[in-house]
């Protein structure tokens, strides 16, 4: 069978730091510079880097290609190396036996500007400002947060999202941060049969979805996804009817009404969470590998 344009796919990508553990590397160009940093991955060019916080998640990504005849994933590597200091990261993909075969290395430019060029979906980085210039220019993207545990490790793939500033737009939160609980509930109570706008991850799920009606007749589905949302009745309607609206299928949907959602994603087993409330993504990492979304009115720099 002929493989599908790379438009077809679900394509992630992901910085080298986030996909290996660059601690030490990062250190050394950090206190000694440039120069020292390129000597030192040149020395070390083969020594393979250990699995940085990302990599679980890319690992069950590229799994799912595994399960057609056709290429349905792409995972691309987005890096601020150069090719020369990149080289030990490349080799550390062939040591993993990660199918990872594209990539940008720009000499510490900004490695976001080629994510439409590469149809990517999803950028996932340890770089904040990249992520932040991502999300600016309409990409989703997620700085990917160190944190303890990873997600279950068998052949199902549990990504799990916020709703407000991630799959939807800001507009009910800006609401919430400017006048309050009792408002917002109102607003959303009235507002329940108007669809709320798109946030920077809905072209992601809109893809993840795709990829999920290709699994439609089998028994179990490989990728299963969760809305891990502070709201609770009333505002859960509005949610709803959106994800009606656009023709999305969440498998599981949690409306928390503010409680801790740390413990719902382990018992979930989400491989990924992506949130926007910083607060929220350090205790979630504690549990699940996150993503923080700087996106909305609760991340606006003063």
């Amino acid at each position: 069978m002929t493989k599908k344009q790379v438009a077809h796919k679900l394509v992630v990508a992901t910085s080298s730091s986030a996909l290996f553990d660059l601690r030490e590397s990062d250190a050394v160009f950090r206190e000694q510079g440039l120069r020292a940093y390129a000597e030192y991955q040149i020395q070390r060019e083969s020594e393979p880097l250990a699995p940085g916080d990302a990599f679980h998640l890319v690992q069950k990504l590229l799994r799912l290609n595994a399960l057609q005849d056709e290429e349905i994933v792409e995972v691309i590597l987005l890096s601020r190396n150069s090719a020369d200091t990149g080289l030990r990261v490349f080799n550390s993909i062939q040591h993993h036996g990660l199918p990872i075969i594209r990539a940008a290395f720009t000499g510490g430019a900004p490695p976001y500007r080629y994510m439409s060029a590469f149809r990517c979906h999803l950028f996932l980085s340890t770089n904040p400002e990249d992520v932040r210039e991502a999300l600016a220019r309409g990409m989703a993207a997620a700085s990917i947060l160190s944190g303890g545990k990873t997600g279950r490790d068998d052949d199902v793939l549990r990504i799990a999202f916020d709703g407000d500033a991630v799959i939807f737009s800001d507009e009910a939160e800006q609401v919430y941060q400017a006048e309050g609980l009792a408002e917002f509930a109102r607003r959303e109570r009235e507002s329940a049969d108007q669809p709320l706008m798109g946030g920077p991850f809905k072209p992601f799920l809109f893809a993840l979805h795709r990829l999920q009606s290709q699994f439609a007749e089998q028994d179990v589905h490989p990728i299963r996804t969760a809305l891990v949302t502070a709201r609770s009745a009333p505002a859960h309607e509005r949610v709803i009817k959106t994800l009606r609206d656009w023709n999305i299928r969440l498998d599981e949907s949690l409306f928390l009404g503010g409680m801790t959602k740390a413990e719902f994603l382990l018992a979930f087993g989400a491989d990924v969470f992506f949130d926007d409330q910083a607060e929220h993504c350090r205790l979630a990492s504690e549990y699940v590998a996150t993503g923080h979304v700087p996106h909305g009115v609760t991340n606006q720099q003063g």
